[in-house]
């Protein structure tokens, strides 16, 4: 860009009424064009851009006198002058842009799109696994301000993966239709970066890169280069080269692609979005055990009134914000009277709790059980409640979840006729090798699933040495299971259940996913039980802190309608006690 003639004075007199309206009008227009093309790719510099058309914000050095030649009117060449001229200074060379760029901002026309947010410049670049995108599809969106980079065997893989009627094979073709909508809304852009926000997700603010060229890297000679796990590895390896001042992490749901990659060198993270909880002792109990000195620090101004057969307390103070709707609160203290009452409002910084029926005493027995422990009586009060739909019951081995959650809704059914029937269902996920295929109908192949249905109705059938005269307990086995209906989850897509009493057992194997559509069948008068052990997880991708009854455990907790009991102290037997203890 030709330099407007040099001053006939010295910079401190310089106005911009000495140069001709020509001059001035050429070299403000130059300057606006160059402005605009560099407005977002402009350097950091040491002299600052002086516009031509007002005076400098900082004084300039004094100019050399300019020759004779500079003076005239029409000069043949621009002269070369030591002070910064008032026109816009010419552009140094832009350096290669990689192809990866943490702040790359697609433009077209010449006029900036639309920026993203500033930053500062420490937003990480993630390499995703493909085992990511088929355990979570919406995975691309969970990496908030950070940018997200694919190659191009991942995008081999996930299309290997698509056919057929698994869970990965449908998070894999959601997966393909998610990276289809963010290509086709900014498909010019792709090398430069397709921005994560541009279909509605706002919580993504990064951008998402392609491989779109090959990437050099040198890995180990041990590791065979045309495995997709080592290609993968290959790719980190050359983006943090290429990126030395900036964090790439490989993210994989693969523990030994983990492993390999910190033996690399590499940086390497497990997918932790996943997890409703990251330490599976800090799961919501359901209850919450009162400080001893609460009666003398609220005493004087807790509220008591009737209400049917239960007494209602309405306490304030800092403990209020510890409660949430349908806990259970209790208060032990020697030589005073003990407390056990449920939390059912909150209102400001008051909340009312009210006594609980003692389904321990035999006159309070559901069909022919009795609770044993604190617990147990927690658990059955939400069972037999009709307000709440939503139950979650978890515990060791032998707390009685199956057997309070048969004996509540054959109550419920067959006595109270509140609900039609009681329809079970469990994750069908084996122990050990699978045996092969079962035959018979649906019902004949959940049976072999459904031993601990068998053994609690045997229970439940002839009475703990109950009356046999009683009427519950002279019902026969037939009647019994003509109101049992055994389902498997593989045909619960689209059915609704009305008036129901579904329980669902080994909930502890299903995924989130999978709650949620068994949750979701519930019609106008259900209630549904879900009972598992975070303990005894048999399904290779789940952890304590990503199951599907981790998850609706938290995600129901202070829900007006849904209530949930850990149950601590087995009641099976002395053996199996033990045996959870040691073993």
């Amino acid at each position: 860009m030709p330099l407007p003639p040099a001053p006939s004075r010295r910079g401190s007199q310089l106005s911009t009424g000495d140069f001709s309206a020509k001059t001035s009008a050429k070299s403000r227009a130059s300057a606006g064009n160059a402005r605009d093309e560099q407005a977002d790719d402009l350097p950091d510099m040491d002299f600052e851009p002086v516009v031509a058309s007002a005076p400098a914000p900082r004084r300039p050095q004094a100019a050399a006198p300019a020759p004779k030649a500079a003076r005239s009117k029409k000069p043949t060449a621009p002269a070369t002058v030591s002070a910064k001229p008032p026109a816009a200074p010419v552009q140094p060379a832009q350096p290669a842009r990689s192809p990866v760029v943490a702040d790359a901002i697609p433009t077209t026309d010449n006029k900036p799109a639309k920026a993203a947010k500033p930053r500062s410049g420490k937003a990480k670049l993630f390499v995703l696994d493909t085992n990511v995108l088929l355990h979570d599809p919406s995975s691309l969106f969970r990496f908030e301000e950070h940018d997200i980079y694919l190659p191009m065997i991942v995008l081999e893989e996930l299309d290997g993966h698509k056919k057929g009627m698994t869970e990965v094979a449908r998070n894999g073709r959601q997966a393909s239709r998610t990276l289809d909508a963010l290509v086709a809304s900014q498909e010019a852009h792709l090398a430069q970066g397709i921005r994560l926000d541009a279909t509605g997700q706002k919580g993504a603010s990064g951008c998402l890169f392609f491989q779109t060229e090959p990437l050099t890297y040198q890995l180990p000679e041990s590791l065979p280069q045309g495995k997709a796990d080592n290609q993968i590895l290959g790719v980190v390896e050359a983006l943090r080269q290429r990126h030395p001042d900036r964090p790439v992490v490989l993210v994989s749901k693969d523990i030994n692609m983990r492993v390999k990659a910190r033996a690399l060198g590499l940086e390497a993270e497990d997918y932790q979005n996943d997890k409703t909880l990251e330490d599976g002792d800090l799961l919501y109990t359901g209850m919450l055990q009162l400080p001893l000195d609460f009666w003398a620090k609220v005493g004087k101004k807790v509220e008591s009134w009737q209400s049917g057969a239960s007494t209602c307390y309405r306490i304030s103070g800092p403990i209020t914000q510890q409660l949430h709707i349908n806990q259970f609160v209790f208060y032990e203290a020697p030589g005073e009277n003990s407390l056990f009452a449920r939390v059912i409002e909150i209102r400001d910084k008051t909340a009312v709790l009210e006594t609980l029926k003692d389904y321990g005493h035999q006159k309070n027995n559901v069909w022919g059980v009795t609770t044993r422990n604190r617990e147990q009586n927690f658990a059955m009060n939400l069972l037999m409640d009709p307000d709440v739909d939503f139950v979650t019951l978890a515990g060791t081995a032998g707390t009685g979840k199956t057997l309070m959650a048969l004996a509540a809704g054959l109550n419920q059914v067959l006595d109270e006729r509140r609900y039609t029937e009681i329809i079970m269902t469990r994750a069908t996920v084996s122990v050990g090798e699978d045996i092969g295929f079962l035959p018979g109908t649906e019902e004949e192949k959940m049976g072999p699933w459904m031993g601990a249905l068998d053994d609690n109705l045997e229970f439940l059938a002839k009475g703990d040495g109950g009356n046999p005269g009683e009427w519950g307990r002279s019902a026969t086995n037939d009647l019994i299971r003509s109101r049992i209906k055994i389902k498997s989850m593989n045909f619960m897509r689209g059915r609704t259940f009305l008036n129901k009493y579904v329980i669902i057992d080994e909930a502890q194997n299903l995924t989130p996913k999978q709650m949620k559509t068994l949750i979701t069948r519930a019609g106008p008068g259900t209630k549904i039980i879900c009972m598992g052990n975070l303990a005894q997880i048999d399904t290779p991708y789940l952890t304590e802190g990503s199951s599907g009854l981790t998850y609706v455990v938290d995600r129901f907790k202070g829900w007006p309608h849904s209530g949930h009991i850990t149950l601590a102290r087995g009641e099976r037997s002395r053996l199996a006690d033990f045996a959870s203890d040691v073993l």
